[in-house]
């Protein structure tokens, strides 16, 4: 059975749901995206996941055509269209049709469509003995240059680091920001733990305040652990007891080496496992 896919109000099998050759969002990359998890019929953070949408979209002067209690609404349907309770869901804004040209202005409606599928970002093995990963040479887009808020069509920046993780032979790749500052990796964001304490960068790094990213850090404070967001370096990684990462579709996943680099034992840590099993309880919807 052919999955259904939400466009502009209507729900489309798969392949009828296209793009026209003029969208901006296919010619420029302008245009705005969610990467959203469903768990036993939940979409989980759903409001936040939307308010950062809008937020993306007004920074880019980019009008939503869509409530948003139109387009939560819609991603439920979609995904009982689609038989699904638990789901991946992206959800994409283009700029719509216009010209060669670059000039928004010259573009018509925006378009808004909904994908809910499945994604297996990793394989299972990792998350129980750990990923190997790389520093990329590529430097995360700086902020004074494109505002990391911005959760934008455009990945080239994240996509020429996966590249370089892609010939090392590993599945992700941190960036460090133009001031060699730890930035993020190529769809995660990164949290290491030293002497019991966990760190993260900050947003001032130049990284996407990720919602999987929130939720660690109130599941942090929850257990007592000392948190603290601050700049990293390079070799603060390599030192670090543990090192984990985290998105909306990775999760939660150990990293146990860095550029050849074992961190810590080479196994997954105890504050790791310890946060992982508290977000799987965490996501799931409470009865």
């Amino acid at each position: 059975m052919s999955l259904k896919v939400w466009m502009d109000g209507e729900l489309l099998p798969a392949e009828d749901a296209k793009i026209g050759v003029y969208d901006h969002g296919l010619l420029y990359g302008d245009g705005v995206f969610e990467g959203i998890r469903a768990y036993q019929g939940r979409v989980f953070k759903l409001d936040r996941h939307l308010r950062r949408l809008y937020a993306s979209a007004q920074a880019i002067s980019l009008v939503i055509p869509f409530t948003a209690e139109q387009l939560s609404r819609a991603i439920y349907e979609t995904m009982e269209a689609n038989g699904q309770s638990d789901a991946y869901v992206r959800l994409v804004v283009t700029r719509g049709p216009g010209d060669l040209g670059l000039d928004p202005g010259k573009t018509k409606t925006p378009v808004v469509f909904i994908i809910t599928d499945r994604i297996a970002l990793y394989p299972e093995q990792m998350y129980t003995e750990g990923m190997s990963i790389i520093t990329a040479k590529t430097v995360r887009t700086p902020a004074q240059s494109l505002n990391p808020k911005v959760k934008s069509l455009n990945y080239l920046n994240n996509i020429l680091a996966r590249i370089e993780a892609n010939k090392a032979g590993v599945s992700e790749a941190l960036m460090l920001s133009c001031d060699g500052y730890v930035a993020e990796c190529t769809g995660d964001n990164i949290f290491i733990v030293k002497e019991g304490k966990v760190l993260t960068p900050p947003v001032s790094a130049g990284i996407l305040e990720g919602i999987t990213r929130d939720v660690v850090i109130e599941l942090a404070a929850k257990q007592g652990l000392a948190l603290e967001e601050s700049q990293l370096r390079q070799e603060d990684i390599y030192a670090a007891d543990e090192c984990f990462l985290t998105g909306t579709a990775a999760e939660i996943v150990p990293v146990t080496k860095i550029d050849d680099k074992v961190i810590g034992t080479g196994k997954p840590g105890p504050i790791t496992k310890r946060l992982i099993d508290s977000f799987h309880k965490y996501v799931q919807p409470h009865t």
